[in-house]
């Protein structure tokens, strides 16, 4: 794989934004630079809802062939299961699908490989981190102390792996105007930006360009 930064993004917490934050950073940056979306959600996969992709992932004696959207080359399981299905798995056959995803997919040259991370911290994460390097983390949150409770395990899992944590997105759903930051500073953990509710976000608009989602691609472009 041809991959030059790889970035992670997750949060022990679910319904936090994830998926739609990592989609929207996909579309503004794939403007200037390759980019790749990695599904790592197996039990609730979203990239293939919210890119409105159709058709499935082509498999072939060569591997995996990603979905394109705006060029932004895409592999999820919800592109490769029947839309309906669901992955009853268990450890060792979720970490099966996670390598072959990894592995078996064409992904060629990229410039960034986004990783949609699944919540918890669990197997996936431990698979994740053994197959690839990852170079930097974000964290996604609402400031909500259930959301910032448990991205408090995921930070806590991040430094015992020796993963770089790059910062947090506050995803601001609820507009709350007195945000706690408390965690963050007491952590060190730079503030990349706030989400404010939009409903082009919410209901995702392929055509939408976030100015909050310009400003977190050009913080994340200067970190060469």
């Amino acid at each position: 794989m041809a991959i030059k930064k790889i970035i992670a993004f997750g949060s022990a917490k679910g319904g936090v934004g994830k998926s739609s934050i990592t989609a929207s950073l996909a579309l503004t940056l794939s403007k200037d630079k390759k980019i790749g979306i990695l599904d790592a959600d197996v039990y609730g996969p979203n990239q293939n809802i919210l890119f409105n992709l159709d058709t499935k992932n082509e498999i072939t004696s060569k591997g995996i062939k990603p979905a394109l959207h705006n060029d932004i080359k895409i592999v999820s399981m919800g592109n490769i299961l029947n839309y309906e299905d669901a992955a009853v798995w268990r450890g060792p056959m979720l970490s099966g699908a996670i390598k072959k995803l990894i592995n078996d997919t064409q992904w060629g040259e990229l410039d960034y490989l986004f990783i949609d991370m699944p919540p918890g911290t669990g197997d996936v994460y431990l698979t994740i981190f053994k197959e690839l390097v990852v170079d930097k983390f974000i964290l996604i949150t609402t400031p909500n102390k259930l959301a910032i409770s448990d991205l408090q395990k995921t930070v806590t899992m991040l430094k015992k792996l020796d993963v770089k944590i790059f910062g947090y997105i506050c995803n601001n759903i609820f507009n709350v105007e007195d945000i706690d930051n408390k965690f963050f500073v007491t952590n060190k953990i730079n503030h990349l930006g706030t989400y404010e509710f939009d409903t082009n976000l919410h209901d995702f608009n392929l055509d939408y360009n976030s100015s909050i989602t310009e400003q977190i691609s050009k913080v994340i472009l200067s970190d060469v």
